[in-house]
């Protein structure tokens, strides 16, 4: 796994953080050294799928990167018939995603696109999966993606929804900020590379509370809704369809 020193170099404040070619080479050992639980999150969220996953409908993938999600439900598997489309805007995410699928056993079931999830068509869900998605969108984009979601799934279908969220009490964000900050030093980043990377971020990744997510599913018509992990500020959310309505 190449490892991730894109912020050692005194280059890196010259830009704000993007998918690009530099950020995939090196995205595996970026997400596992910068996002707490991810492992157990996707490991959790592939057991979610395969239950609520219904034949004759589609799972979407908004989002993929480079394919985590895809490639590990795809192995899980087995022999279950599924389609999945996997969305994503970065090329050099979807060239990897390309490679790493093509040596796949039953890679047919999934579709790849380089399309903006915001403009993208989605119809007939039983499982949506977004994982730290929603955050890089203009805030103003945020709620009529998550309604066409919820329209897009059939009845009984699944929102998988994983955040980096901040605290609506000051105190608690600032502590949780400075514990995740421990977290990356523990997992081998410098001071400085967790300076930079926080400052190529600045109006990239914008997050909210977990009340402000919780408000938006529940306006889009999710009426149960689970959090069924959470590390401090990294949360993942679970909302269910129940009825057709996009109650805006």
């Amino acid at each position: 796994m190449p490892v991730d020193k894109i912020f050692t170099s005194d280059e890196a404040n010259s830009a704000p953080f993007s998918f690009n070619a530099s950020v995939a080479a090196v995205f595996d050992d970026m997400l596992y050294r910068s996002v707490p639980l991810y492992s157990e999150t996707l490991g959790l969220q592939m057991t979610l799928a395969k239950r609520f996953y219904r034949p004759g409908t589609r799972m979407y993938d908004l989002g993929c990167s480079h394919g985590n999600f895809g490639i590990g439900f795809l192995e899980a598997a087995g022999d279950m018939d599924f389609s999945m489309i996997a969305l994503d805007n970065s090329e050099p995410m979807l060239e990897i995603y390309k490679k790493r699928l093509s040596v796949r056993k039953g890679r047919e079931r999934i579709r790849l696109c380089c399309e903006d999830i915001c403009e993208s068509r989605l119809e007939n869900a039983s499982v949506v999966v977004m994982n730290l998605t929603l955050q890089f969108l203009p805030l103003p984009m945020r709620k009529g993606l998550v309604c066409r979601i919820y329209d897009a799934l059939v009845p009984g279908g699944i929102l998988l929804l994983t955040e980096k969220v901040v605290h609506e009490n000051t105190f608690l964000t600032d502590m949780q900020q400075e514990l995740y900050y421990e977290f990356k030093a523990a997992n081998g980043y410098s001071s400085l590379e967790i300076s930079r990377k926080r400052e190529a971020l600045e109006n990239v990744l914008v997050p909210e509370t977990m009340e402000a997510h919780q408000k938006r599913l529940a306006m889009a018509g999710f009426r149960k809704v689970e959090i069924y992990l959470k590390w401090f500020h990294f949360t993942s959310f679970l909302a269910v369809k129940e009825d057709k309505v996009c109650g805006v």
